[in-house]
């Protein structure tokens, strides 16, 4: 619980700017596609952060980096609070999405301490707090600005940032790094993983598309809801992340049915859902109870295809989970960053339909390629000692 509490407190920095959009505009006389940019640079920050920081969780103590990424992101977070103009801003949110990559080294550690038949429900547990942190970040950053400036929701997150990194490093276990393997050896790694592993390229692939698609809905919101019939702000652009948590109560329950049926099931269980979210956003944007039934359906497709694509990318081997969840997440969030600078665009050409048609395209990407998928992730057994370079050991 308490990890995910933290990875939801985490993430939370990524997502904290999506409701205040239309804030940060005005205040810097910035174009909507300026505002979409900012938004692409944090996500490609937090794939950065992936590919860098998060494989060191296999050669380094988990503990240690976990708190020295906070601390990073605690002062990132106070330079976004005190950016003097929209290119300060779109630096300092940058760094920001690539620090809150701490959340994915917390998310394999959790899997490590799990007992393998009880995997996927620990790491549904642990993602239905990343996602509440997701959602519920619309939420608060949405009232806090609406009442104190978007500024002060980025003052209030750098202090909790700060607590929480002395909080996870006093109760986090100190469990020292599996491996030694040297940096060189490690980046070499992931290549070879993803060489090695079709079933890794396939979860990572569906996981971008599936959340282009999120980044696409989410990107855009604020602005229809700001336009006729609605005419709404950021505080009620920010409540439809409550909304949306009702998705992420699923994810335990959601690893769980992975544990028993398997991952293939859910994933194209999740995307079909997603699917039927973007049809029902598409056709009834102009109500609002049917927009709240679109955005649950939205969000309970992703959670549940999310979920089981890392329960089986974590079956792979579990010596290299850290380096297995950089591969993923890093494919992942630069579909978030794709679909953000997409979305943008799309919604200058085209208004709400094109968004929804873009969501659309992305998830019937991401059906293309979970359809293939026929053999259990876990069958191949783990990657040869040789694959993680020459000085790995037990």
């Amino acid at each position: 619980m308490l990890m995910a509490i933290s990875v939801g407190a985490i993430v939370a920095n990524i997502y904290y700017a999506q409701p205040l959009l239309a804030n940060i505009a005005h205040d810097f006389s910035a174009r909507v596609t300026a505002m979409g940019v900012v938004a692409m640079l944090t996500q490609i920050g937090a794939a950065t952060g992936m590919l860098c920081f998060v494989p060191l969780g296999d050669k380094y103590n988990r503990r240690s980096l976990i708190f020295g990424l906070l601390l990073a992101c605690s002062l990132l977070l106070g330079a976004v609070a005190l950016a003097p103009n929209i290119y300060l801003l779109a630096i300092a949110s940058f760094g920001v999405g690539a620090t809150a990559s701490a959340v994915h080294v917390i998310v394999p550690f959790a899997a490590h301490l799990a007992p393998p038949l009880e995997r996927g429900r620990v790491v549904g547990i642990v993602m239905s707090g990343l996602l509440l942190g997701i959602l519920t970040a619309r939420t608060f950053s949405g009232f806090v600005g609406s009442w104190l400036g978007w500024r002060a929701v980025y003052w209030i997150s750098a202090l909790a940032m700060l607590v929480l990194a002395g909080v996870l490093r006093t109760q986090l276990p100190d469990i020292p790094a599996s491996q030694v393997i040297s940096f060189p050896d490690l980046a070499r790694s992931l290549v070879r993983l993803v060489r090695q592993h079709s079933e890794l390229r396939r979860a990572a692939f569906s996981g971008a598309m599936l959340f282009a698609s999120f980044s696409v809905f989410w990107t855009t919101i604020v602005f229809r809801l700001a336009a006729p019939p609605y005419h709404y702000g950021a505080s009620v652009a920010g409540l439809f992340g409550l909304v949306g948590a009702a998705g992420a109560g699923a994810a335990p329950l959601v690893g769980r049915l992975a544990d028993k049926r398997g991952p293939k099931v859910v994933v194209l269980l999740g995307i079909l859902i997603t699917m039927v979210s973007f049809v029902v956003l598409m056709f009834g944007a102009s109500s609002l109870p049917v927009l709240i039934l679109g955005v649950v359906l939205l969000d309970l497709g992703v959670q549940s295809s999310q979920v089981a694509n890392q329960t089986r990318i974590y079956a792979i081997d579990a010596n290299a989970r850290s380096r297995l969840n950089t591969v993923y997440m890093f494919t992942y969030f630069c579909g978030g960053a794709f679909g953000s600078a997409l979305a943008a665009i799309c919604w200058t050409a085209g208004r709400w339909n094109a968004v929804c048609l873009l969501g659309l395209v992305f998830l019937v990407l991401a059906l293309s390629v979970s359809v293939r998928y026929r053999q259990p992730f876990a069958s191949r057994g783990p990657l040869p000692r040789e694959a993680y370079g020459s000085s790995a050991s037990k």
